[in-house]
């Protein structure tokens, strides 16, 4: 007799199971909620007893901005600002029900998702409209701003958010430079703004999805440089950018970035939020979840799903799946990892926490054919893990 019936021949009714949501969004096709709202249907149709909780996340990309006001409420605002290639975008931000914390995400105003596949080039992006939109927030009283960074079209160490914000950035003729990529090498000196436009009682926090360092083999050019668009060549001038921002940084304004964790975040806009806001970095996922009381969410669960478009090796460097897993893994809760692809190097997220990884394609397509059919196949995926659950727990 199996467990199932013998608790039901003792009087007694089994206990019923409670899953955790926590996926992160599926960049550029699924967004955290909608992903929690499918992953939900499919539960609710294969174990119709369960509890569901949802707790849609991001680590300070993309969705952040949601994320946080899906959890915490509050009032949303669209701006008018420069986008990546000084181009007019909509950038939305948000504020929170206290009305002095503003939550902004760069890759609003700035990120990859902006561009066309043709118009990616991280020499020529710009992080201008960043600074717009914390300019935005402080006139509509923000006393606390949170900045998310993650999903970036740039690779200019923060300067065009600075650029904004009245910062100038000289070559060794004394003229302004563009605030762009291409001209971090030529930097000879920053100049600070001789008049504020940013009270210095602001309180900036930056959530970093990454812990990289803003220069060198492990840093925001040679890491994240080639998905912007950059080809080898272009990486190692971006570095070498970098590392001489990062030293004017040190000569100029008196603020060390070299080995800062989260430096390499947003294309070294974490460093640049520390340089020229005063920003602490904080793992974005950690931020987010402790906002929401995670670890009294996942206490007494029997599952947590989690994911994001892709799991392998490099999220290991703060993203926000390996977060949950993390604090999961705290309380002996199991976690399945769902995503559209996997790498070869998965089997490093297993120390983090996950009891098991699973990619949701099911046909070798091409990439248009897999992003049309991607919400049947993470059903039919999450399918197949409740039903197994289900009928091992009979």
């Amino acid at each position: 007799m199996n467990r199932r019936k013998s608790e039901i021949t003792k009087g007694r009714v089994p206990a019923v199971r409670r899953y955790v949501i926590a996926p992160d969004s599926f960049k550029g096709t699924m967004s955290s909620l909608e992903i929690c709202d499918l992953i939900e249907n499919v539960i609710t149709q294969e174990d119709p007893d369960a509890r569901v909780v949802k707790v849609p996340i991001a680590d300070g990309g993309e969705g952040f901005v949601e994320a946080y006001l899906n959890m915490c409420g509050g009032s949303t605002y669209e701006e008018e600002v420069s986008g990546p290639l000084f181009n007019s975008v909509s950038a939305r931000w948000g504020m929170l029900p206290d009305g002095q914390t503003a939550i902004i995400e760069m890759s609003a105003a700035a990120g990859l998702m902006l561009l066309a596949v043709e118009e990616r080039n991280p020499e020529k992006t710009t992080t201008s409209g960043v600074g717009e939109l914390i300019i935005c927030a402080v006139q509509k009283g923000a006393q606390k701003i949170i900045l998310g960074l993650g999903g970036s079209a740039t690779n200019d160490g923060g300067i065009g958010m600075a650029h904004v914000l009245g910062y100038r950035f000289l070559d060794d003729k004394g003229n302004v430079l563009s605030p762009v990529g291409s001209n971090l090498i030529h930097i000879s000196r920053i100049a600070a703004p001789h008049i504020k436009l940013i009270p210095e009682s602001i309180i900036f926090e930056a959530a970093c999805d990454v812990n990289n360092t803003i220069f060198g083999s492990n840093g925001a050019a040679y890491i994240y440089g080639p998905q912007k668009g950059a080809d080898l060549s272009m990486v190692e001038r971006l570095d070498r950018g970098l590392e001489n921002l990062a030293h004017h940084m040190q000569s100029d304004l008196g603020i060390d970035v070299v080995n800062l964790p989260g430096g390499g975040a947003a294309g070294g806009l974490g460093a640049g939020a520390a340089a020229f806001l005063g920003a602490e970095l904080h793992s974005g996922i950690d931020l987010l979840l402790d906002a929401v009381g995670f670890d009294d969410i996942v206490c007494g669960a029997d599952y947590v799903f989690t994911g994001e478009g892709r799991l392998d090796g490099q999220s290991i460097s703060g993203k926000a799946p390996v977060g949950i897993a993390r604090r999961a893994k705290r309380q002996n809760v199991p976690v399945i990892g769902i995503a559209g692809s996997i790498g070869r190097d998965i089997d490093l997220l297993y120390d983090m926490g996950f009891t098991s990884i699973i990619s949701t394609i099911r046909d070798l397509n091409t990439l248009e054919a897999t992003l049309a059919h991607c919400r049947e196949d993470l059903s039919a995926a999450v399918k197949s893990i409740i039903r197994l659950i289900v009928s091992e727990n009979r």
